[in-house]
């Protein structure tokens, strides 16, 4: 159970939003003001300086048609992954695992 085998590159669910307006060809800036959205808000999120949450999930999915659930599971697994890179969690979770075995 030490590698959660999660690839080797997370993807931030920003970058599918950020893709899907590129293509649509929409300004980041008109996509914003059409979510009633602070630009810079949006904009952390596309270039993944700020994590997606339920609700902007549920704003995007009826802009764009792209399933909430599956931006929220991105989310999730863009944070265990970005987790598992740090070297002092990986230390204490190695420690539990071994006082676990003792039990």
């Amino acid at each position: 159970m030490s590698d959660l085998g999660y690839g080797f590159y997370p993807t931030h669910p920003g970058e599918v939003v950020k893709d899907e307006l590129e293509e649509r060809s929409i300004s980041q800036r008109k996509f914003a003001d059409s979510l009633e959205m602070d630009y810079s808000v949006l904009n952390e999120i596309l270039n993944a300086r700020r994590p997606i949450t339920t609700t902007t999930a549920l704003m995007f999915e009826a802009a764009l048609d792209i399933p909430a659930d599956s931006l929220l599971k991105m989310q999730m697994k863009y944070n265990m992954h970005t987790a598992m890179e740090d070297n002092s969690l990986h230390e204490k979770l190695k420690n539990i695992r071994r006082i676990a075995a003792v039990f």
